[in-house]
């Protein structure tokens, strides 16, 4: 998992049809300390996450299609949750 930023979305007229019914987000990983890790890659939503919010990713197949409730389909990644906080001990 990753932490990341929801900085876009994406409007699609022509979508697979396990799509249908979620967002795509346009996410910006990040590094613990905030600054931007990599770049923006999209994400299927399945936590009604928007633009400005910090959440988690899933960067693997078989997690993104079943945190989204579409086994089988071409997801890549999905956004699973938003984070309120993130606490660091030194």
């Amino acid at each position: 998992m990753l932490i990341a930023r929801i900085i876009g979305d994406v409007v699609a007229t022509h979508k697979a049809p396990s799509h249908h019914g979620r967002k795509i987000l346009v996410v910006q990983p990040l590094d613990l300390d905030g600054s931007d890790r990599g770049g923006a890659v999209l994400a299927l939503d399945s936590v009604d996450a928007g633009i400005g919010d910090r959440v988690l990713l899933v960067t693997e197949g078989f997690s993104a299609m079943t945190a989204v409730g579409r086994p089988d389909s071409p997801i890549d990644m999905a956004v699973i949750g938003v984070i309120d906080a993130v606490h660091l001990d030194d």
